[in-house]
């Protein structure tokens, strides 16, 4: 269903995007935004930190499997 609007809607555009910061300007106020995206900054740092380790972790899992294998 939410694929369905999406394709119907479409994704927003210039105008759409003004209006969407004007009310989040209305809402938090300006001083708030900076704090905003400093948190929002923060939060995708840290899922992309959590996401290469576990990438890391199952390249190491991998290899080590690889490992037994051979010497077997």
């Amino acid at each position: 269903m939410e694929l369905n609007a999406i394709l119907l809607f479409g994704m927003p555009g210039g105008l759409e995007w003004v209006i969407i910061g004007l009310v989040v300007l209305l809402l938090f106020g300006a001083k708030r935004i900076p704090e905003l995206a400093r948190g929002l900054g923060s939060g995708i740092r840290e899922f992309k930190d959590a996401k290469n380790q576990i990438s890391e972790e199952l390249e190491k899992g991998i290899k080590e499997e690889e490992k037994k294998k051979e010497e077997k």
